[in-house]
């Protein structure tokens, strides 16, 4: 029998280690609001940063699964244009908590990553990214995860936040056996040079269950758009749910980000999320 390994809670020191990023004058940089940013240690999991070849370039990925030994579905979890940030990271633990196996793709370390930039210069950096490029990443990341023996190959779900939550409906819409997928505030409007559609021209091939999670007070995603695009697909899918929640900005599941973090909003979100997923990915 394999002998489980128990790490304990994370220590100050460990906090300080794990301190997500937040923003100071507009720059990403190292920090922590300790009031109210999650940390999730990795009692009962085991985490780790590996490396993902794309196409002969390896590229840094995180990822995280109960310590238990079984097999687990897995989440492609894509972050933000914050990229793997260490509070991306801690949603990716907080996966594994729940007894799934998620992993996230650092779709900017081309571009030099986002620690260190503006927010107008990691707009600038994602929006250039092409839609094949953030694609194949991901894909590599679901390749990945499939190969892997303590993975359910067989149950597949994609998440992603921000310009990425698009991206994991164009994700589903290309990577055949994407089971579920939940897009917490993806814009809905054209994003990639290389693709002119918007979201509304995904509809025909998003057939998979969706669960949307948007802020009525986005000042980018109108919730007229959202509740119009909710309505286009389910005309045709009859598991479809948006939820736009009152007050809540644009990316106030961001708990590393007072501005703009709604603690109402996001814990909700995450308990519909978790209900989704295991609702679809473990049965």
């Amino acid at each position: 029998m394999a002998q489980k390994r128990y790490v304990n809670p994370l220590s100050r020191r460990e906090v300080l280690k794990f301190g997500a990023y937040t923003t100071v004058g507009g720059v990403l940089t190292p920090g922590i609001s300790m009031a109210q940013a999650i940390l999730t240690d990795t009692k009962g999991i085991t985490a780790r940063d590996i490396q993902l070849n794309v196409g002969g370039t390896m590229i840094p990925a995180y990822d995280a699964r109960p310590e238990a030994q079984g097999r687990y579905p897995i989440i492609v979890t894509i972050s933000g244009f914050t990229g793997n940030s260490e509070h991306h990271k801690d949603v990716v633990r907080r996966f594994a908590k729940e007894g799934f196996y998620a992993i996230s793709p650092e779709l900017f370390h081309r571009e030099g990553g986002m620690q260190g930039k503006t927010f107008p210069e990691m707009s600038r950096v994602s929006g250039a990214i092409t839609r094949a490029q953030y694609l194949g990443d991901i894909k590599a990341a679901a390749d990945y995860a499939k190969q892997q023996p303590w993975a359910r190959a067989d149950r597949l779900g994609a998440t992603g936040f921000c310009g990425c939550g698009a991206t994991a409906m164009h994700m589903a819409t290309e990577y055949p056996g994407v089971t579920a997928v939940v897009p917490w505030y993806g814009p809905l409007g054209p994003r990639y040079k290389d693709y002119t559609g918007d979201a509304f021209s995904l509809v025909d091939k998003l057939t998979m269950p969706i669960l949307g999670l948007y802020g009525e007070a986005d000042g980018g995603i109108p919730a007229a758009t959202v509740k119009s695009f909710e309505s286009e697909l389910k005309k045709k899918n009859s598991s479809v749910e948006f939820v736009l929640y009152p007050g809540a900005p644009h990316a106030f599941f961001s708990d590393d980000r007072p501005d703009v973090y709604r603690k109402e909003a996001a814990e909700d979100g995450w308990k519909r999320c978790i209900a989704f997923f295991t609702k679809h990915l473990k049965a």
